[in-house]
């Protein structure tokens, strides 16, 4: 008598197309060495130049808002157009220094939402 046939593995793609308006972005940046802080002004210009240096003048000029920071954690809240989320979230990614010293950003949370407030579900808090 033969053993049973195993079935053979499948794989199956699942991609999900939000049709949200913004992406949100819970991010903390650390800085293992310590040393000054950046504030949010500091902040959002790492962000900048962090997409600058990945997708060049196209990446800086990427419409990103900082709703919250908070400078004792280095945590902040993120806004994004939905297109931009990839550039995003891969220059904070292999971002490596702040001020030639080593850093790195953890993206903590992502959440697609039509409006901060459109929905209790799109919010979350540092």
């Amino acid at each position: 008598m033969e053993p049973p046939a195993v079935p053979a593995a499948t794989f199956e793609r699942r991609v999900v197309r939000s049709g949200a308006e913004h992406h949100y972005l819970r991010v903390r940046l650390e800085l293992p060495d310590g040393g000054a802080r950046p504030n949010v002004a500091q902040f959002k210009q790492l962000v900048v130049s962090a997409l600058r240096e990945l997708h060049g003048e196209v990446g800086a000029a990427l419409p990103v808002d900082v709703l919250t920071y908070e400078e004792k954690t280095l945590s902040a809240i993120l806004r994004v157009i939905s297109s931009g989320l990839v550039k995003l979230w891969s220059a904070l990614t292999l971002l490596g220094f702040y001020q030639n010293r080593r850093c790195a950003f953890r993206v903590l949370q992502v959440k697609p939402c039509g409006g901060w407030t459109a929905s209790p579900v799109c919010q979350f808090s540092l």
